[in-house]
């Protein structure tokens, strides 16, 4: 049996706890998360709470479901104080899918952590993760030769959830969107680590 934590109750930190739940061999026995309108409900027949070291402490997991942001640096300190307390992570923060080529100082301390304290840190999700990455690469398989990698994404944002929507610039005016876009903030999340995984699988 792993005892688990869900670290962030967003959408899609209540999606991961629930089908968490759904499984024989996992047993959640915490939920975290920051947002002070989510602490003291109701998750999974969990309480959750905004006290990371002291449920760490109490319920000694073995794992925590990591769902809290898109950015490594952003989330560095979390997943650190994680590791310390001697707890596998399984992240879907963006960057973190892939993280050394943007971010060398960052991944080599958090791996040195890891090693430290004898846990595993894996930074997963959809995209990317999987579906412009991982994906790609395992078809690359049978072939002999590859001379390039087209990965095309097509989605309606519509039945996202809102904090999607709002990463991708769903509502704003086309001023505001041309305007976060050069800002840097209005982005595809993740689109350099998948092609530095794809770049590095083949070789390139």
């Amino acid at each position: 049996m792993i005892r688990a934590i869900q670290y962030g109750c967003g959408p899609i930190g209540c999606w991961v706890a629930e089908m968490a739940a759904e499984r024989s061999y996992i047993q959640l026995v915490g939920a975290l998360d920051t947002d002070p309108a989510k602490v003291g409900t109701d998750l999974c027949g969990l309480t959750v709470t905004d006290d990371v070291d002291r449920l760490l402490a109490e319920v000694k997991p073995d794992l925590a479901f990591h769902n809290t942001g898109s950015s490594f640096p952003g989330v560095f300190d979390q997943l650190a104080g994680i590791v310390k307390a001697q707890v596998n992570v399984v992240s879907t923060c963006e960057e973190l899918s892939y993280p050394h080529h943007k971010e060398p100082r960052l991944t080599a301390e958090l791996d040195q952590l890891a090693r430290k304290y004898g846990v595993s840190v894996l930074g997963t999700g959809i995209n990317p993760g999987f579906l412009m990455d991982a994906w790609p690469l395992f078809m690359t398989t049978p072939c002999r030769q590859v001379k390039k990698i087209k990965a095309v994404r097509i989605q309606d944002a519509t039945s996202r959830r809102l904090p999607f929507q709002k990463k991708i610039g769903a509502g704003t005016t086309v001023e505001e969107f041309h305007r976060l876009v050069k800002e840097g903030t209005l982005r595809h999340v993740g689109l350099a680590e998948c092609t530095a995984m794809i770049a590095d699988g083949l070789g390139w």
